[in-house]
């Protein structure tokens, strides 16, 4: 059996999650398994050993004042599901212009509202999943990584880790992240999975509750 840990971009899976399902509710009790299923199957094409998943790590960001309630629920329903860790942080706003082509302008405040503009953006999350990728892999603690995102920018994470001989697993969603698809060792669209992950109507809500309020 061979040492898994799945690596989990939560943003950058669950808005389009949100928009290929409707909104529709997921049920993250089943998306492990689903997942290192789908790895599975990837290594049954070449008659390789089975994945053992040890640990599924998701990572997330928040952004104070505004999400209230998935930071509850990343922390009191998510990280006390067996065998995930969530690594939640807080996303830092940052005031922002929009420049316009056009007259060559700066629009500092928000036309409807006169707020500033501005983002919040979540670079800490992706520092954090190259950081666990490559120090989880020199320490030895597994043989496969399963990384679920379409982020181009994992690029040079994975590259050095297939040169050290570990396996990455990419789940990506179809018509995204090609770049980071094809350079893995093997890869699943979860859009296959999209039924089993459907939580059933009627059952008790564990899908985070929020929607598309992030940042990719």
């Amino acid at each position: 059996m061979l040492r898994t840990r799945l690596f989990i971009d939560y943003w950058n899976f669950h808005i389009d999650w949100q928009k290929r399902t409707g909104s529709a509710p997921l049920d993250w009790t089943q998306v492990p398994s689903i997942f290192i299923q789908a790895a599975n199957e990837q290594f049954a094409k070449v008659g390789s050993e089975r994945l053992s998943l040890d640990e599924t790590r998701v990572y997330a960001s928040y952004e104070p004042g505004h999400s209230g309630k998935l930071r509850n629920w990343l922390h009191n329903f998510l990280d006390r599901q067996p065998g995930i860790r969530v690594f939640a942080t807080e996303r830092h706003w940052r005031q922002r212009s929009i420049h316009c082509r056009e007259c060559n302008g700066e629009v500092v405040n928000c036309p409807s509202c006169s707020k500033p503009l501005g983002r919040a953006g979540e670079k800490t999350v992706d520092a954090r999943i190259v950081t666990d990728l490559v120090n989880l892999a020199w320490e030895g603690v597994y043989d496969v990584a399963v990384l679920v995102t379409s982020d181009k920018d994992f690029k040079p994470a994975v590259d050095a880790l297939q040169n050290r001989n570990f396996k990455v697993v990419n789940g990506h969603w179809r018509g995204t992240g090609h770049e980071l698809a094809t350079l893995c060792w093997a890869s699943f669209e979860i859009d296959h999975y999209i039924s089993p992950l459907t939580r059933p109507s009627g059952a008790p809500a564990n899908s985070g509750g929020q929607k598309n309020t992030g940042s990719r």
